[in-house]
Parts: structure tokens; sequence; C-alpha cells
């Protein structure tokens, strides 16, 4: 087993035989996509888990956030983060509209609630904020500001998945909410996503939009695109709804005891739970500095992959300097310092319930051995 690699995350895969009646059934049903029996389950099932009135399906987590931005007529420039998954940034330029970038707050990594106002110009209509790591973003601060301006809020919640704070949903923030059901998410679809909204009419809106803009067998409404999840993906995520709370408890004690065997190393800092958060733990990111640790990130990153350990540098480069975006005026380094050093720093160690203690231990013993 030393040859073992141990990877950054594992899918949470419900067991065939549960699977196979869901699929003896959709077979004998024959309806396979367009709003089925499973996906309308599934939504219902969502709704009441994460504690949301609306939801809508999509096929991944990147077409919510276009057709967000789509249902809420925005335009213009949209304040965002350079820290998260290009696909937050990328929903804007399909739906051509500039990003600006702002810096983020060096405990969270979340969108600092300080650079936001400094940034809205007259072109401004919206903040797209993203809960990074699934920690909860400063949302009633972004609501003010977003209040006192006339602008939307759409949340990138892809890593969020049944967060809580203080009981609430963290998806009851903003005008909307998106989430990613990607196989290397706590909750899974395989491919998948979702588009949380708070009123029935916007709801309906939204499924028009995900489906060619239909509201009727000969009526288009909307120049739609095509983003229906299918049966087959809705049925497993329904049987992974059924586990993912035990899963999450499993992640947890990852948690704990990464943060036990790191808590004397110096150089080494990683995230603690916030007070009156429902965490899911969908990542456990750990920051390098190389003065006090004796090694950069990327020595230990290295090292760490030579002993079949992969961990991943997320979010390494910002998306600030991938070429699309780094000729804009505010993806500057100078204007992201906090952004930049979290990027150059992070480190995510493997983080899923099917991680054996023993893995656990060689990452920590991994860490722990700078020479």
């Amino acid at each position: 087993m030393e040859n073992k690699v141990i990877t950054v995350t594992a899918p949470l895969l419900p067991s065939l035989d549960d699977f196979l009646p869901y699929l003896q059934d959709i077979w004998q049903r024959k309806w396979l996509t367009n709003n089925g029996y499973y996906h309308q389950e599934l939504e219902k099932a969502l709704c009441e888990y994460l504690k949301v009135p609306y939801i809508s399906l999509f096929t991944n987590g990147t077409l919510p956030l276009i057709c967000a931005l789509q249902a809420l007529r925005i335009t213009g420039e949209v304040i965002t983060t350079p820290y998260s998954f290009v696909a937050t940034t990328h929903a804007l330029w399909w739906n051509g509209i500039k990003p600006v970038f702002v810096d983020i707050d060096p405990i969270t990594c979340n969108i600092d609630p300080d650079k936001i106002e400094a940034a809205i110009t007259p072109k401004t209509t919206a903040i797209m904020p993203v809960h990074v790591y699934g920690r909860p973003c400063e949302t009633e601060r972004i609501q003010a500001i977003a209040d006192k301006y006339g602008l939307k809020v759409i949340y990138d919640a892809a890593h969020a998945f049944g967060v809580e704070v203080n009981g609430n949903s963290i998806l009851s923030a903003g005008d909307m909410s998106t989430l990613s059901f990607h196989a290397t998410k706590v909750y899974n679809t395989i491919e998948g996503g979702a588009l949380v909204c708070h009123d029935e009419n916007t709801k309906k809106r939204i499924d028009y939009l995900k489906n060619f803009g239909f509201a009727g067998e000969t009526t288009i409404v909307a120049p739609g695109i095509n983003g229906k999840m299918d049966e087959i993906r809705s049925a497993y995520g329904l049987l992974n709804l059924q586990q993912v709370d035990a899963a999450i408890a499993a992640r947890r004690e990852i948690a704990l005891k990464y943060r036990e065997g790191l808590k004397n190393i110096g150089g080494i800092r990683f995230m603690d739970d916030m007070l009156g958060v429902r965490h899911n733990y969908s990542y456990f990111p750990v920051f390098v500095d190389a003065e006090d640790y004796g090694m950069t990130r990327d020595e230990l990153y290295f090292k760490m992959k030579e002993q079949n350990i992969l961990g991943r540098r997320y979010f390494y480069p910002l998306i600030s300097e991938f070429s699309t975006y780094r000729g804009l005026e505010s993806a500057s380094p100078y204007n992201l310092p906090i952004a930049t050093q979290m990027a150059d720093s992070v480190i995510c160690l493997p983080m899923y319930c099917g991680l054996t203690p023993q893995d656990t231990d060689k990452i920590l013993n991994c860490i722990f051995q700078q020479g």
C-alpha cells in the first residue's frame, strides 16, 4: 500500500445495488429527460434538505451562473472575486459582462466587503461573491452595500452545499445562489448543479431559460439554453442525498484530525470552524509561510506528489492572471495583494469521506518532515 495514490478528493457514490431499481424504473418509464419524475422528486427533496423555497436543477454548475445573470438581466459591470474557480468569471464573460475584481479577506478568503464600495461605478449592476471553501461570506454587509446602490447579489455557492448560519441556509442570502453537483463536491450527481431563488415567478423564468425558452409547446419567451438535468443523474442524486450527512460527518472527523496534527507546525496555517456555522468540510486548505516553515508551498506540493499525495493549489493561479482577464485594470496584482498572497501559499489537502486513518497519518507525516 506504500504506492497507493491519495487523491485530493473522491466522489461520494451510491450503492450499485440501490441504484439498479431506479434505473429499471427509468427504463420502464422511457422518460429520460425533460422534467421527468426523478427530476421533480430531486428538486422537492433538495428544497427540503437545503431549507430553500425554490430550486432549479441544471446539467452542470456553470449554467446556473450564466442563467442567473440572464434571469436578473444583469449587464455592464459586476464586482467579483479573483479567488475562485474560473467558471465564476467565465459566466460573466459569456453574458458580455465586464468583471471587476476586488481583493479578499485574509482569514476567510472570501470577497472583502471593505473593498466593494470603492469598485462601484455607474456601470455596476451586481455583486457576485463566492462562499470560498464553503465558508459563508459576510452576507449582511454585502447586502447593505447592494441595497445602498441598487445592485443585485448572486452568490456562487458551488462549495456551500448544506452550509447554514445560525440554523438558516446560506442559500437564502442575496437574490440568487448557485450550486455545483460535480463529482468532486460534497454532494454530487456526477455532473450537475442548481439555481436557488426566492419566488415562484423567478423559478418559472429560470425553468424557461434552461429549456430553450419554452413556455409551452409552441411558445418561446426567451432565448434560452439547454441546461436540463436528466433522469439518471436525478435518481443518482436522490440516492446520494440519503448518505450526504454521514459523508459530511466523516469529513468533519478528518478535519479535526488534520487540525490536531498541524497545530504545532510553524509556518502552516489552517482554517478553524466559524461560530454558529454548520460547515460541510468540502475542502481543507492550508497556507504555507515559507520563512517559518522552511519550505515553499510549491516545494511542499511536489514533495507530497513524490509520496503519491495529490494535494491541489486551489485557487492558483488567480482568475485575474489568466489571459482573458489579465488586461483588466482591476486584475493588477497591486489591486489584489491578499488574493495574490493566498494563491501563492495555498494547498488543499486530500479531503473525502473515504480517507483512512493511515492516509491522514501519511499526509501529516509528510508535512511534518520538512527535510
